[in-house]
């Protein structure tokens, strides 16, 4: 797509920063498509891997995209989310698998600690219980390097071995775009086509195509308490604890998970050019200011990492 020439320079500049990005996820998701033999597309109805999916719309069209959808659903996450996901992947007649770790509990493979444990770290457990189940050799994913330092670190084909574990040796450069595919048996990759982007970029690519998000990113009012400096909402699987009191505010997320870990901020943005505005002027990365599970080393991204989730 050609920057319009009718818009004002620095309009003109955001928008061909937009088409570089959009140029590179698509090569790299035709990439995926022509070297591997059993890749699939990590799809969790949250707006990474929405302005993932919309890139590989445009690069293969509707009806057309080679590889399936996956979900690895925890069995806590927001009905308005699953629900979307479930929709777009029905508009584009694409292939949804959804894997649950509810499933992987039935089997023994994953206990938890106890009832209200949060699920979100054990979704290792059940990806790779999926990885084996449908053979993939690739699983492309909407994470970027912005979002977190863990993630900072990673290639864009990103090397996994038998175990799905993360091997920083087994990284090799990626200069003029040359990437390694080499597998051995067992082996696999995790493929981050928006790498590059940042949070303004998507936002700013969500509203200049005009993709659809799950109604949770916008503006809504909430109950929510405040802990460790973080909006919790207030659920049956987040409910208040002794001496806090709820309140009511006008709240966004910035980025969607489980409910248990994953927190709004206040807002008034009520689509995504008022979100491009906020994100400009903030000064917190999105996981920092929303996700509970990156505030403890034990359900940190470096250790998810080495456990084979990221």
């Amino acid at each position: 797509m050609n920057a319009r020439t009718d818009l004002p320079p620095m309009t003109q500049l955001s928008h061909a920063h937009l088409d570089a990005l959009e140029e590179e996820t698509i090569f790299i998701l035709r990439e995926v498509a022509a070297v591997f033999e059993r890749p699939t597309l990590l799809f969790s109805g949250g707006k990474d891997s929405l302005v993932l999916l919309k890139c590989a719309e445009k690069a293969f069209g509707i009806g057309r995209i080679p590889y399936p959808l996956l979900m690895i659903d925890t069995g806590h996450n927001f009905h308005e989310v699953t629900d979307f996901r479930d929709s777009r992947a029905k508009e584009l007649q694409a292939e949804l698998i959804v894997r649950s770790v509810e499933d992987s509990m039935a089997r023994g493979t994953v206990r938890l600690a106890h009832p209200g444990e949060s699920r979100n770290v054990h979704q290792s457990v059940t990806l790779l219980e999926a990885i084996d189940e449908f053979r993939f050799d690739a699983l492309i994913g909407g994470a970027r390097r912005d979002e977190e330092k863990a993630r900072a670190k990673e290639r864009i084909f990103s090397h996994r071995d038998s175990f799905g574990q993360w091997q920083p040796k087994a990284q090799r450069p990626e200069l003029w775009t040359l990437f390694n595919t080499r597998l051995q048996p067992g082996e696999h990759f995790r493929v981050f086509p928006i790498s590059n982007w940042t949070e303004l970029d998507v936002w700013q690519y969500i509203d200049r195509e005009q993709i659809a998000l799950p109604s949770l990113y916008y503006t809504h009012s909430r109950s929510v308490v405040e802990r460790k400096g973080l909006l919790v909402p207030v659920t049956p699987l987040t409910p208040l604890r002794d001496g806090e009191m709820a309140t009511d505010k006008q709240v966004r997320f910035r980025t969607v998970g489980d409910i248990t870990c994953t927190c709004p901020v206040e807002s008034l943005a009520a689509n995504a050019f008022d979100v491009v505005l906020e994100t400009i002027e903030a000064d917190v990365s999105e996981r920092g200011a929303t996700r509970m599970d990156d505030k403890t080393s034990e359900a940190s991204m470096e250790k998810r990492k080495k456990d084979g989730y990221f």
